[in-house]
């Protein structure tokens, strides 16, 4: 299963599902505020009306059920739908609740997910929540479900990685070197240097530059110009290798095509017949 969300241009996003100890601990956070605000508002309103002597039985049935709706489902509803999927908790927490396609909840998602989450969440004390999220591969509870939304990070992810372009001045030279095939180990670090490098020390760059640079010429001949940059020297031995790589891979696969086509005739060169 893919994690991710693809658009309309097929391009898979980054939308990795929030972990289940994430959506706890964003749970918490939200039921933490959420209690403080009521108890505040409880103790403020219970002083107004004894002092005031207004509190009958009957009015407090009405103002007990109407602070459980408010705090299972108006607070929930409106703070999802202002902020966008956004809580407090889950604010803190480094995630957002997006719809199936990526796009972001609305007030019909929020308050599917907050009269669902009544019973998963309130009167369950979150024992069907966790159990759903558990059982679920984007880690969605019931609410989730009805709503056609999850949970996705949006912090913590993997930062983009410079692409590799091969330089102008030495595409010439790339495009007729013999280069021989690098070690895994060696590429490897080239491409992680040349993704950090932005972010690294200017010293630290260059040094690492220059060992990387030393060490993968002898791979690669004739030598790149006099005076070349080590760095631009990594990109092109790399964009090289990339689209050689890649040229074989379409070379090998039009082959197996090919083939493929080969067997599927009839025997004795009996030429197809028409479809």
């Amino acid at each position: 299963m893919q994690d991710g969300i693809v658009i309309g241009e097929g391009v898979v996003l980054d939308a990795r599902p929030a972990s289940f100890i994430t959506r706890a601990m964003g749970a918490m956070l939200d039921f933490l505020v959420i209690g403080a605000v009521v108890a505040a508002v409880l103790i403020v309103g219970a002083v107004w009306f004894v002092e005031n002597a207004v509190l009958g039985e009957d009015i407090a049935a009405i103002v007990y059920v109407l602070a459980n709706v408010v705090v299972m489902v108006g607070i929930p509803v409106t703070v999802e739908t202002l902020s966008r999927g956004r809580s407090v908790g889950k604010l803190a927490c480094g995630i957002r609740v997006v719809r199936d396609d990526g796009g972001p909840v609305r007030f019909r998602h929020a308050l599917v997910r907050a009269l669902i989450g009544v019973i998963e969440l309130w009167l369950t004390f979150g024992g069907i929540a966790a159990i759903a999220s558990l059982s679920n591969a984007k880690g969605k509870r019931l609410g989730d479900l009805a709503a056609g939304t999850y949970a996705v990070r949006v912090r913590g992810g993997k930062p983009p990685s410079a692409p590799v372009v091969m330089p102008q001045s030495l595409a010439a030279w790339a495009h007729t070197a013999d280069m021989r095939r690098l070690p895994d180990g060696l590429a490897l670090a080239a491409r992680q240097m040349l993704g950090r490098a932005a972010r690294l020390a200017p010293e630290s760059r260059a040094r690492l530059a220059d060992d990387l640079a030393g060490r993968i010429e002898p791979y690669v001949a004739p030598g790149p110009p006099t005076g070349t940059h080590p760095e631009a020297f990594l990109h092109a031995v790399l964009a090289e290798r990339r689209e050689r790589e890649l040229a074989a891979g379409q070379r090998e696969r039009r082959r197996a095509q090919e083939q493929a086509e080969l067997l599927h005739r009839l025997p004795f060169a009996v030429a197809d017949p028409p479809r």
